[in-house]
């Protein structure tokens, strides 16, 4: 076992002619859109296209007045691309806070310096929970293992002793050491490695793909169906520019115009307020995992215990004075951690010198130290290092770990141990070492939130199951009484999940356990949020549906997490799951809208091609429809608080909403129209009764879709009405819109059909959304 030995590493002229070489750790640009990409995505979108296209085909045929629809084109474009680079700039000032930092030695010194800083040779010293920045070569180390799983997808930590390679995109899960810089910047292997997938996209969502499912059946449908809506009008109509006009309006009013911008708009809306709650979002999607999680996994070191760790006492379990001991195995680790500080700080050190020693591991639970003529001392889990005859010690452990304590056992070996990483059978236990851990103040009405908003929460910890149980009790976590060993966890999946099903707490749960677990959660189908602070986390956090690190965790946890508080404050978390909540229920509410609009047009262009009227519409009066019963309320309704449960099957309940009430909708119009067309009225007039017509059955729907009917919400769809009816009474307005009062006689057909479309649509939910409530 190597041991570390004094280094110093680059000077600063080395350093200063190494930067003027350009052999720096010039890494490429994280995944992010460039200023351009952002402006081309937000612009060059198939909606836009079509758009683009129709405004091309309506000035062709010389309507200019009925391009107004070019509006959306505009709006799309502007909004989009504002919120996107307000949302990039946000990110990127919390991730700078986040960012992993390069601990190098230069001129005999530690310091902390960007990984950018990082230069051809540099002397980088490790620590647990670092992570390997660039590829290089180890010169010593004390217990180094390096977990490569990210990169190899191999569970076990690998030994790493000097002269062995170390390859960036790893990290360190136990001991320490030095390492020398071989492969900076591009050529590092996890740069090399990624450089094919660092292109920027956006998560798997199920809103999107559910928008995007939408929009790909619409684009099999818009073109036929307008095709065939133009060759009929041209039949039918004395112009073919006139037929060109009808055909463009049906068009404008199938494409759902606002639909994928205000969806965008509610991820970055969401995202932009995580930032400024000091929460950093990876992805736009991650606002929307979090009201999705049905299953929370919980560390309890960091996440419901302050991380803090207090001495308690310590516990003789023979004559011997064990302090000396505890004092010495507390100040032989180089780089001690918490347990270790908290007994350093209680205990002195008394010199005694060390011949050799093996750092803690989580996934042993033990630490080890030979003092040569002092003999070889073990510090770690009781249920570890106490032999299974200690009944008594045992039951003393449980004792102290139903008081909320957390036990170590310090045991001497007087004879050598050959090998320091094998159990001697035969150690005396010397003492109990007895620490705190403090519950944070605000856990116990957070997580009881949590748990009310229908999450289950499983607490998975390595300490002793009774110490794991008496915080959660502590904490308000319910079922929490007793806690399960992981160590009779069953190995196959199925009965994993039956035990994680029975069970609230579990202690003693090793890294890869950890990861199981979450696996074993998944496969029946629950969506997975885990948090954690530790190395121990990295593995279950990167596997989860979404993985929660706290900012002052190791930086490998905060690379692989979703979700980064950056000021370590777990009240953040609700504010998560309200802006998740308002994400999903206000994009339905849109994509509710969106389609039904799409719905009724396609049925009036099927209408019209089966029947040879003219379109009920022109381009202009569907847009000034669209802008008071969808544009303008679609955007309010986007951004609105909304924190009521998700519920599953987003596409299906939209399509069970969208299709009848379009359909609703469509008819009552149509119907109206021919009635009031077939009287002695005119076409203008026949046109403004199907706007009139369709405008208050959008606003029924309108209604529908903004239960719970709070106040500002009845006062935006009144708003909406009261602005069309200051269009009717503008002479002017009615001149541009061509709008012309249809006739007296025609009004009572008006009402009847308005009022029984709206009465259809509000029963849409109750028949066709929610049947059994």
């Amino acid at each position: 076992m190597n041991t570390t030995t004094p280094l110093s590493g680059l000077t600063a002229a080395q350093v200063t002619q190494r930067v003027a070489d350009g052999r720096t750790n010039d890494v490429p640009d994280a995944p992010v859109r460039t200023t351009t990409e952002i402006i081309r995505a937000n612009v060059l979108t198939p909606v836009n296209a079509i758009m683009g296209s129709l405004l091309v085909l309506i000035l062709v045929a010389g309507f200019a007045s009925d391009a107004l629809f070019a509006g959306v084109i505009i709006s799309n474009s502007v909004i989009g691309i504002f919120q996107e680079l307000k949302a990039r700039n946000t990110l990127n000032a919390l991730a700078v806070l986040s960012a992993p930092q390069a601990r190098v030695v230069r001129d005999g010194e530690v310091r902390e310096i960007p990984i950018s800083q990082v230069v051809a040779d540099d002397l980088l010293a490790l620590l647990p929970g670092d992570q390997i920045v660039v590829d290089g070569q180890i010169l010593d180390g004390l217990g180094l293992e390096i977990d490569e799983s990210l990169l190899t997808g191999e569970a076990d930590p690998v030994e790493k002793t000097a002269g062995d390679e170390v390859l960036s995109g790893s990290f360190v899960s136990a001991g320490s050491g030095h390492y020398q810089a071989t492969r900076i910047g591009a050529e590092a292997y996890a740069v090399s490695l990624a450089e094919e997938a660092r292109q920027f996209k956006l998560a798997d969502s199920e809103l999107r793909s559910g928008v995007n499912t939408i929009l790909r059946w619409l684009s099999f449908i818009i073109p036929p169906a307008s095709l065939l809506l133009l060759l009929r009008l041209l039949v039918e109509e004395d112009e073919a520019s006139e037929a060109l006009r009808g055909m463009v309006a049906a068009a404008v009013a199938m494409v759902p115009d606002g639909l994928v911008l205000l969806t965008s708009l509610s991820f970055i809306v969401g995202v932009i307020a995580l930032a400024r709650r000091q929460a950093l979002a990876k992805e736009l999607a991650t606002v929307e995992l979090l009201a999705r999680v049905d299953v929370l996994c919980l560390d309890k070191t960091g996440t419901i215990t302050t991380g803090d760790i207090s001495y308690a006492g310590l516990e003789a379990l023979g004559s011997a004075d064990p302090k000396a001991a505890l004092g010495a195995m507390a100040a032989a680790d180089p780089h001690p951690n918490p347990t270790l500080q908290a007994i350093a700080a209680a205990h002195p050190n008394p010199g005694w010198a060390v011949t050799d020693l093996l750092p803690f591991s989580s996934a042993r639970k033990w630490a080890v130290t030979d003092f040569g003529p002092h003999g070889v001392f073990h510090l770690g889990a009781p249920d570890i290092l106490l032999s299974e005859e200690a009944t008594d010690l045992r039951q003393q452990v449980v004792a102290h770990a139903e008081q909320g304590r957390r036990v170590l056992v310090l045991t001497h070996c007087a004879q050598p141990v050959a090998d320091l990483e094998t159990l001697p059978e035969q150690c005396t236990p010397l003492a109990f070492v007895l620490l705190e851990d403090t519950v944070k103040p605000d856990a116990p009405e957070i997580l009881s939130y949590l748990a009310g908003q229908g999450i289950t929460l499983k607490v998975i910890s390595g300490d002793h199951p009774s110490t794991v149980a008496a915080v959660a009790r502590r904490a308000g976590i319910a079922n929490a009484d007793t806690g399960f060993d992981a160590r009779n966890l069953p190995q196959d999946p199925e009965e994993l999940a039956k035990v994680l099903a029975a069970h609230t707490v579990f202690g003693r749960v090793t890294p890869h356990q950890k990861r199981a677990m979450v696996a074993a959660l998944q496969s029946g189908g629950h969506t997975v949020a885990m948090t954690g602070d530790g190395v121990n986390d990295v593995l279950a956090l990167k596997d989860a549906d979404m993985g929660i690190a706290m900012g002052s965790g190791s930086s490998a946890t905060r690379a692989v997490a979703q979700l980064v508080l950056l000021d370590d404050r777990f009240a953040t978390l609700p504010r998560v799951l309200s802006e998740g909540r308002r994400v999903i229920n206000n994009i339905e509410r849109v994509a509710n809208l969106f389609i039904t609009k799409a719905t009724y047009a396609v049925l009036l262009t099927a209408l019209v091609g089966l029947l040879g009227s003219p379109f009920p519409f022109l381009p202009k009066q569907l847009t000034l429809i669209g802008t008071f019963s969808i544009g303008l309320p679609g955007f309010f309704l986007a951004l609105a608080p909304d924190t009521s449960l998700v519920r599953p099957g987003f596409l299906p309940r939209v399509l069970r909403f969208s299709l009848p009430a379009g359909v609703a909708a469509g008819l009552a119009t149509f119907v109206g129209y021919e009635i009031v067309r077939a009287s002695s009225a005119t076409l203008d007039e026949a046109r403004t009764a199907a706007t009139i017509i369709l405008l208050a059955t959008g606003l029924s729907i309108l209604l529908s879709i903004s239960r719970p009917l709070l106040p500002w919400k009845v006062a935006l769809v009144a708003a909406m009405g009261l602005a069309y009816v200051g269009v009717m009474l503008s002479a002017s307005a009615r001149e541009f819109f061509e709008l012309a009062p249809p006739p007296t006689s025609m009004w009572w057909v008006i009402g009847l059909c308005a009022a029984l479309g709206s009465a259809v649509v509000a029963m849409v939910p109750r028949f066709f959304v929610h049947p059994q409530e």
